[in-house]
């Protein structure tokens, strides 16, 4: 089996078993650690913290002001609920973590809402 098809039912069995967050939250939140790897100046641990950040600008990005429900549609209502997506691709094996690593590296890092905010077009948009 090819390496995207093992991890495309891997991540579908894993969603399937946890039943809290739906596939998409898993692979963006893959997604979003590779941008943050990427935004490093040299290669290193990416902490909860540039995580989330990388989370809010691909947010951002891809689904603008529909990020908050896009993200709701997942299961994901907060940011700590992007650490327990995290923590359990580290129980599946998929992503790895330092001993300092918490989830409550994750807890009240941002509302949803202000993060990602209806932007108001200018004359010129």
């Amino acid at each position: 089996m090819s390496d995207t098809l093992e991890l495309l039912q891997t991540i579908h069995d894993l969603a399937g078993r946890r039943g809290v967050f739906r596939p998409d939250a898993y692979f963006f939140v893959l997604e979003a650690l590779e941008q943050a790897v990427t935004a490093m100046p040299e290669r290193g641990h990416v902490t909860g913290e540039d995580l989330l950040d990388a989370v809010r600008d691909l947010g951002g990005e891809r689904f603008g002001v529909m990020a908050p429900e896009v993200f709701r549609a997942w299961g994901v209502r907060t940011t700590l609920d992007f650490g327990r997506v995290v923590f359990h691709l580290v129980d599946a094996g998929l992503m790895s973590r330092r001993e300092r690593d918490s989830l409550s590296d994750f807890i009240d890092k941002f509302d949803f809402e202000s993060a990602f905010p209806l932007r108001t077009l200018r004359a010129e948009d």
